[in-house]
């Protein structure tokens, strides 16, 4: 059984490898997980943007949460972030669809309009 000495170094080397990774990373994939983004399978497109990311083995990109975006009826949404690049919003994205996003849009760098969310 580990002590808590070890518990608290593999805590701290997980912290740094994080925020390394999140310093090189190319792409910033936010998942909306509020209350209803939850309800409405944010969950599940969450997971299959983890396990896709996974299966492609692609190192440069982070997935991270956040609350409810204010736009319940277009849950799940999830957004896209580049340094260089402007911010895209997708809507109504299913496990399915979040495969299709990292395929077109982190692995080949093509907005998938179809899926696109406009927020102004």
């Amino acid at each position: 059984m580990k002590t808590l000495a070890d518990l608290r170094a593999i805590k701290e080397k997980a912290k740094q490898d994080m925020a390394s990774r999140e310093k090189t990373a190319k792409y910033r994939i936010i998942v909306s997980m509020g209350t209803c983004g939850i309800a409405a399978g944010a969950r599940a497109t969450m997971s299959a943007i983890i396990d896709e990311l996974n299966k492609r083995n692609i190192k440069d990109a982070i997935v991270t949460q956040t609350g409810c975006l204010g736009y319940c009826d277009q849950e799940p949404m999830i957004q896209i972030s580049q340094a260089s690049k402007q911010t895209i919003t997708y809507g109504k994205v299913t496990p399915e669809i979040a495969r299709e996003i990292i395929n077109g849009h982190v692995v080949n760098d093509k907005v998938l309009t179809n899926y696109v969310f406009n927020l102004s």
